[in-house]
Order: C-alpha cells, then sequence, then structure tokens
C-alpha cells in the first residue's frame, strides 16, 4: 500500500454540548469534547480506570445536527482525522492544540437518552427527533439493505 492514512474511531460520552459557531464565510463549526475510558484490572485484582479528553471539530451540516441533537453525557461514535495545530499564548509561548476533524459521527445509546439516530442528515424519526423521517431512497425499500455485510 501506497500512501499514508490519518484516521481516527472513537467511541465515548461528550464532555459538554457542542458550542455552534459560523465562520465569517458562512460554514457551521461545532466544537465539544469526547471522554474515553479504558478499564482492566491489575495482576492483583484492583480494577484500574483512565480516562482521555478528545478535543472533537464538526464542520458544515453535521456541525448543525450535532448542535441540534447532541448533549452532554450521551454516548456517539466519531469517525475522523487527527489535526495539530500551534498558537502563541498571551504570554508569548508556542502552544500545539490536537483536534480529531471529525468527518461522520453516530449517536448511540437509547433515543430517550438522545442517541439512536445517524449523522449527516440521514438519521430517522423513531421518537426522539422532532424532524420527519426523510423519504426512502427512489425505489423504495428499507435504508438498511444497502449495508454490504
Amino acid at each position: 500500500m501506497s500512501g499514508s492514512l490519518n484516521k481516527v474511531i472513537l467511541i465515548g460520552n461528550l464532555g459538554r454540548d457542542p458550542e455552534l459557531k459560523m465562520t465569517p464565510g458562512g460554514q457551521a463549526l461545532a466544537r465539544f469534547s469526547l471522554a474515553t475510558t479504558e478499564t482492566w484490572k491489575t495482576p492483583q485484582g484492583e480494577k484500574k480506570e483512565k480516562t482521555e479528553w478528545h478535543r472533537i471539530v464538526v464542520w458544515g451540516k453535521q456541525a448543525e445536527i450535532a448542535e441540534k441533537y447532541l448533549r452532554k453525557g450521551k454516548q456517539i461514535m466519531i469517525e475522523g482525522r487527527i489535526q495539530y495545530g500551534e498558537f502563541t499564548d498571551q504570554a508569548g509561548v508556542k502552544k500545539t492544540t490536537c483536534d480529531i476533524r471529525c468527518d461522520n459521527f453516530v449517536m448511540l445509546g437509547k433515543m430517550d437518552e438522545g442517541g439512536g439516530g445517524r449523522s449527516g442528515g440521514s438519521h430517522r424519526d423513531e421518537g426522539g427527533f422532532d424532524e420527519p423521517m426523510p423519504p426512502p431512497p427512489s425505489g423504495g425499500g428499507n435504508f438498511d439493505d444497502d449495508i454490504p455485510f
């Protein structure tokens, strides 16, 4: 395989509600934090836990969907890539940031907990959303029939 790959898949819980902003060019941008927790047992049987916090950035229509449906504590799956940035703080110290640029997210969990739908405008109304279900693709059929596995 030639080339390279920058791909991240995370499943975790939102640390805060998404914050939606618009760029001067009119592009939607949402930011939120996501916690992933690893648990294990030591050889002595003691349960250990470590939580990592990730800064998530979502653009476009998905940013608007994130702001509308995602809430602190809800479980989601993120697909995206790592992006690094640099800035100089007020004291003149150069700092590096690490964000996850979200290309897609899937809301997990029960509908009454704010999950169970899909991002990108393809979610279904199963009692937890205010928007009607979009019409089926031409030719009818079930959305899940297109899944190749």
